[in-house]
C-alpha cells in the first residue's frame, strides 16, 4: 500500500467515523505533509489535526483512527521471539513483568516511551490467542489485561506517592490516572495489531467509537454523556444563531404588485424596487411529551435540555414525562439554569413518574389526554420522545388519534435505529400510521430535527 493509499483510506475512514472532511481539507493536508515530510510522526499527526479537525471533540476519534493508519510501530514490538524456556506466558514471567510496571508506573514519567513498551509487551506476551477461528482476531486486550490485572498495583502505587509527601487523596487520583493511561496503552496495542491482520477500515468500522455528535444516546457511556452535556448549550447557541438568520431572511411576505407597480412610475415603469406585504409572524406553542424509562432516559434528557435552550424560538414550551404515568417538569427548565442542576431536578422528579414500574404507552397517552388536555390546541405542536416499546400492553391507539387531531403538527422522535422498530415489543410501526415518526439516535440528528421544527418546516423521517 502506498502512502497516497493509506492517507485516502485515513480520510475515508475519518469520514465513516462523522468527521466532515471535504476534498479541498484532503488536498490541504496532502499538501502540508509535502512541505513538512513524513520524517516525524508527532508532526505528521499534528500537521493532519490542522487540516482535518474543526472540533475538539472530534479529536479522540481523530487520534484513534490515525493511530491505525499510521501506527507508532509494526510487527511483535518489544517482544520478539518466545523466552528461553519456550513459553511466553508463565508465572515467572508475569512476575517479572508486573515489578517492571510497578516501576514505570511509579515514574514521574508514567506516560512515557517506557510505559508504552510495556504496553505492547503485555499484548504481545499475555495478551496472544493463535489458532482462533476465521473472523476472530489473535489479540485480546481484554485478556492482557485479566492476566497482568494492573489495578492490583493501585495500592502499591499510592503509598509510594504519599511517601514522597502527597496526600491521600491526590495520590489515588494521580494513581487512577496513570492505571487508565496504561489501560489505553494497551488497548491502542491491540487495535493496532489487529489492524495488521484485517486491515485498518475494518477496525475503524468496528471498534472506533464515532464523534461525540454523531454517538447514539443509548450507547453513552457516563463520560461520553458529560461531554455531550457540555455540547448541548454551545448546539443550542449555533443553532438559535441560524435560526433567527434564516427566519430574518424569510420575513418578508408575499410580493405587494400595486405598491410595486406605484413606485415603478417614477422609474419610468421599470419595477426597480419590489414592495412586499408584512409577515404575520408565527411562533409554534410546543407541548413535548417524553419517556423517561431506563433504555430512553438519555435520550430524553438531551432533547428536553436542548428544546428548553431554544425556547426563545417558540411561543411557549411545557414538557411533561412518563412511564406509566404523566408528570409534568415544565418548571425545572428556568432561564439561565445551571443544566447539572436541571437534569438533578429532572431525574428527582421522574423517579415517581412511574406507578408501575414498566413503561405503558397506551396508559401514558390516555392519563394525559385526561388531565393534561389543556395543554393542546390548533397552535400547538406535539413532540413525542421515546422508542415505542410498550412491553406488549395496550397501545390505546384511538386516543392518540385524538391527541394528533387535536394539535396543529405532532412529531414523534425514536433513539432506536429504524432496523429495529416492529421488533419485540416495540410498536413503532402502529403508532407510526398515525404520527410521523423520525429517527433520531444522536446529537446530530436532533439539530436537524429541531431546526427544521423551529423553522416550520417537515423534518426528514
Amino acid at each position: 500500500m502506498t502512502l497516497l493509499d493509506t492517507h485516502i483510506g485515513f480520510i475515508e475512514a475519518l469520514r465513516s467515523a462523522g468527521l466532515s472532511v471535504s476534498l479541498a481539507e484532503g488536498l490541504d493536508a496532502i499538501e502540508a505533509m509535502r512541505r513538512i515530510g513524513w520524517g516525524e510522526r508527532d508532526v505528521v499527526r499534528t500537521a493532519y489535526a490542522a487540516t482535518l479537525v474543526k472540533k475538539q471533540a472530534q479529536r479522540v476519534t481523530f487520534d484513534a483512527i490515525f493511530d491505525l493508519y499510521y501506527p507508532r510501530l509494526v510487527g511483535v514490538g518489544v517482544v520478539g521471539e518466545p523466552e528461553s524456556d519456550g513459553v511466553r506466558d508463565n508465572g515467572a514471567a508475569l512476575t517479572r513483568f508486573t515489578d517492571e510496571l510497578a516501576d514505570a508506573l511509579a515514574d514521574t514519567d508514567a506516560e512515557g516511551q517506557r510505559l508504552q513498551d510495556l504496553a505492547v509487551e503485555a499484548v504481545g506476551r499475555f495478551g496472544a490467542m493463535p489458532g482462533r477461528g476465521p473472523g476472530l482476531s489473535s489479540w485480546s486486550a481484554y485478556t492482557a489485561l485479566q492476566r497482568v490485572s494492573p489495578e492490583q498495583l493501585i495500592g502499591q502505587l499510592v503509598a509510594g506517592l504519599m511517601a514522597d509527601g502527597m496526600v491521600e487523596e491526590d495520590a489515588e487520583r494521580i494513581a487512577g490516572r496513570r492505571i487508565g493511561s496504561f489501560t489505553r496503552l494497551v488497548e491502542d496495542d491491540a487495535r493496532r495489531r489487529i489492524a495488521e491482520e484485517k486491515g485498518p477500515e475494518h477496525v475503524a468500522n468496528i471498534v472506533v467509537r464515532p464523534t461525540i455528535d454523531r454517538l447514539d444516546f443509548t450507547a453513552a457511556r457516563r463520560s461520553d454523556l458529560e461531554e455531550m452535556r457540555r455540547e448541548i448549550y454551545p448546539l443550542a447557541r449555533r443553532l438559535a444563531t441560524r435560526l433567527t438568520k434564516q427566519q430574518h431572511a424569510r420575513r418578508r411576505g408575499a410580493l405587494d404588485f400595486r405598491r410595486t407597480v406605484r413606485a415603478s412610475l417614477s422609474t419610468g415603469g421599470v419595477p426597480i424596487e419590489t414592495h412586499h406585504r408584512p409577515k404575520r409572524p408565527h411562533r409554534t406553542e410546543l407541548v413535548v411529551l417524553c419517556d423517561v424509562s431506563g433504555s430512553v432516559a438519555n435520550f430524553a434528557q438531551f432533547t428536553l435540555l436542548l428544546v428548553f435552550a431554544l425556547r426563545e424560538q417558540f411561543h411557549k414550551v411545557r414538557a411533561f414525562t412518563f412511564v406509566d404515568h404523566v408528570h409534568e417538569v415544565t418548571h425545572h427548565f428556568t432561564p439561565g439554569g445551571d443544566v447539572v442542576e436541571v437534569m438533578e431536578n429532572l431525574a428527582a422528579s421522574t423517579a415517581h413518574a412511574a406507578l408501575w414500574g414498566r413503561t405503558n404507552y397506551g396508559r401514558a397517552f390516555t392519563k394525559f389526554a385526561e388531565e393534561h388536555a389543556d395543554a393542546l390546541g390548533p397552535k400547538t405542536s406535539l413532540l413525542i420522545l421515546g422508542d415505542a416499546r410498550s412491553n406488549y400492553s395496550d397501545l390505546a391507539l384511538p386516543v392518540l388519534r385524538e391527541l394528533e387531531d387535536a394539535v396543529r403538527h405532532v412529531w414523534w422522535l425514536n433513539p432506536e435505529h429504524t432496523r429495529h422498530w416492529g421488533t419485540g415489543d416495540s410498536a413503532a410501526p402502529a403508532y407510526g400510521e398515525i404520527v410521523p415518526m423520525v429517527e433520531c439516535r444522536n446529537l446530530t440528528q436532533l439539530e436537524e430535527f429541531v431546526s427544521a421544527i423551529s423553522m416550520g418546516t417537515q423534518p426528514a423521517r
